[in-house]
């Protein structure tokens, strides 16, 4: 025992192994967030200080300036959730509640260039676009939640606050889409 080391049981090093694995899915996570989050940002962010200024809001809408810190909580928060579904042992419910989960992150990416891009383009074409975009997305978060409570009640719980942001958001693209007729 002087010096020498004992070498890692195999359970040890299987330990050690998930706990990496694990660490890795869960940086894949984020950075899947991450990427929506940043590529949205880089469509809307010259159309916010111009077109999006310029529009005709609802007495609801936020300071622009709270828009950034509440998605950056909202991106992590799904992150996490999606985690903690993909730490259950594989099954279908657990396939499924993933795959759903990419469907709403897909549909997620696309309303940010639906309202801001096809919005500043074509006008409220465009916002009606971006409205129907939107509803499917709470549609799929509903159902990402659904599917998540059958695998991890607190990873469906870590999505409610985010479903509860996009209904209001969707409200704020309806009337949006409203006052620019």
């Amino acid at each position: 025992m002087s010096g020498v080391r004992a070498q890692p049981s195999r359970v040890e090093r299987a330990s050690e192994h998930t706990a990496a694995h694990s660490a890795l899915a869960l940086l894949g996570f984020l950075l899947a967030s991450l990427t929506v989050a940043v590529v949205g940002g880089a469509l809307s962010v010259t159309a916010i200080d111009g077109w999006y200024d310029d529009l005709v809001k609802p007495m609801w809408t936020p300071p622009n300036a709270v828009f950034g810190p509440v998605w950056t909580v909202l991106y992590a928060s799904m992150a996490i959730a999606a985690w903690l579904v993909w730490r259950h042992p594989p099954s279908t419910a657990r396939r499924r509640a993933l795959t759903v989960y990419a469907v709403q992150l897909a549909l997620n990416s696309l309303w940010t260039p639906a309202f801001f891009a096809l919005g500043s383009a074509i006008g409220a074409s465009g916002l009606w676009i971006a409205l129907g975009l939107i509803v499917a997305l709470d549609v799929a978060i509903l159902a990402t939640m659904i599917r998540f409570s059958e695998v991890s009640k607190p990873a469906a719980v870590l999505i409610a606050p985010y479903w509860l942001w996009v209904l209001f958001a969707t409200t704020l693209n309806a009337a949006i889409a409203v006052l620019a007729v």
